[in-house]
């Protein structure tokens, strides 16, 4: 590509950012990164009856988390600010009134109630849903009059009859529109805010955006916006409209269909790159089988080419698998930032401890692996900081019925004598004790893991036991020993 790359991802803060939100900023940002080029955050903060507060702070914490990282826009500034919509508003009025003056827009003084009586007669009639251009034929001088008036009004683009409006898609090829279906929509309101329409045009022009990528309910848009930049004489970015994503029914994913916001995942347990790859991977494929893949391979491969119109289905199962292959690539370190807070949290350790404390990077490094969420990670290594206060019931009916009190006996008194407590040591030990007793390896295994951990399942019993430590191993044995004994029938 010889122009030079400047995209842009445009939120609105009318609530959180979503993943499909979040994945269009991902490709914008891929494609700059590709290509050599800026990536511009921009906030179109212009529909103020939706605005919600803290929304902007949580979209700037979300893109950060997830490591899309901006050229330009708030907190980092350019050449081509401000890059908050409400704070550009003279620059709207300034080329409402130039498109007033070349005769390409108008006044329209209707009142919500005659456009809202409009559509009800439209619908009624089963007529195509749009302004009527009343107020098109008003005359210089009525229009001089109600403004004298002090006449509420907003400013309508005038489309122009007859034409065939095309784009050419980056994604899905040519796209034709007769201008006919497109009616004369609003530019500025009547509270002097711009619409999306007037203010994307007008600052994907100055912001000089080569090419925009976003979601397909904005194809529909497209045309008219191809016929404003014409208004103005001024060239159009290239479009690419982005797939849709479907929740697992197949509908449209959305806030009640599985649409959570970016901060959900992260409490839930994701890790920011098993997201950011899991949500590039919607829509667009690097031309081979790879699936997990780092940043500097996503954006070697990035290309729009690649980028398939049919929509993606959004498919947590398949997140979480991809979380966990990340989990168990981190290093326990970078693990212990998110997991050892949570563990203070449920006061399963004092607030003193530190995230480089050895004990608990060794709980991590065992426990990594076998987590798909850190969420999981916290929540199934309790028993490294509590003994059990129950036992798994399904099997401890298995495990600790027969002679099982008596085998955990002997086994206390072989650990007890234990000099090196290790997972080597352990596991002579256990080996040697199972070939002297002639009894199965899997008849002491699985009660001394019930017995320390209260569970049946988890990481390996040797390095569970020498993680725990001797003191630790003995008294809970003792304990279960104690137990079983009890509850003999």
């Amino acid at each position: 590509m010889d122009k030079k790359i400047r995209v842009r991802f445009a939120p609105s803060p009318t609530g959180y950012l979503h993943v499909g939100g979040a994945r269009s900023a991902l490709f914008n940002y891929l494609f700059s990164r590709h290509h050599n080029g800026t990536f511009i955050l921009r906030i179109e903060d212009t529909d103020r009856s939706r605005f919600v507060e803290n929304a902007m702070k949580e979209i700037f914490e979300s893109m950060k988390w997830l490591g899309l990282n901006w050229d330009e826009g708030p907190e980092v500034n350019g050449d081509y600010g401000p890059y908050e919509q409400s704070k550009r508003l003279d620059l709207y009025k300034k080329y409402a009134e130039k498109l007033l003056e070349s005769g390409n827009a108008y006044r329209c003084f209707c009142s919500p109630q005659r456009l809202a009586e409009l559509r009800t007669e439209q619908e009624k009639n089963k007529q195509n849903i749009g302004y009527d251009r009343h107020c098109l034929t008003l005359s210089e001088d009525q229009v001089a009059e109600k403004l004298k008036k002090g006449d509420p009004h907003v400013i309508r683009f005038k489309i122009p009859h007859g034409r065939i409006v095309s784009f050419e898609d980056s994604i899905r090829g040519r796209i034709e529109y007769k201008s006919e279906v497109l009616d004369d929509l609003v530019l500025l309101k009547a509270d002097g805010f711009p619409t999306y329409h007037m203010a994307n045009v007008i600052d994907d022009h100055l912001m000089e955006i080569s090419h925009v990528l976003r979601g397909d309910e904005w194809i529909a848009s497209t045309p008219r916006h191809i016929l404003i930049y014409e208004a103005f004489g001024w060239e159009p970015p290239e479009f690419a409209h982005l797939p849709v994503i479907l929740a697992p029914d197949g509908k449209k994913l959305s806030k009640r269909k599985g649409a959570a916001s970016v901060m959900d995942y992260k409490q839930n347990g994701f890790l920011p790159e098993a997201l950011f790859n899991y949500l590039a991977l919607l829509g667009w494929s690097p031309g081979d089988d790879r699936e997990k893949m780092s940043l500097e391979e996503m954006v070697k491969s990035f290309s729009l080419k690649q980028v398939s119109a049919k929509a993606s289905v959004f498919d947590e199962k398949k997140l979480e698998w991809m979380n966990g292959l990340y989990m168990a690539e981190r290093s326990a370190l970078s693990l212990a930032d998110i997991v050892v807070p949570e563990w203070k949290k449920k006061q399963w350790i004092n607030s003193e401890r530190s995230t480089h404390d050895q004990y608990l990077l060794d709980v991590i490094e065992l426990m990594k692996v076998r987590s798909k969420r850190t969420t999981d990670l916290v929540e199934n290594s309790v028993y490294f900081f509590k003994d059990p206060q129950t036992y798994e019931e399904k099997a401890a009916r298995k495990y600790f019925k027969d002679n099982a009190a008596e085998l955990l006996k002997e086994i206390y008194t072989e650990l007890e004598q234990l000099q090196v407590f290790d997972k080597d040591h352990l596991e002579k030990l256990y080996h040697d004790f199972a070939q002297k007793s002639e009894i199965s390896f899997g008849k002491i295994i699985h009660p001394a893991r019930l017995a320390v951990s209260g569970v049946s399942f988890g990481p390996g019993l040797f390095e569970l036991l020498s993680i725990l430590g001797k003191e630790v191993v003995l008294r809970r044995i003792k304990t279960t020993v104690s137990f079983i004994e009890r509850n003999r029938t």
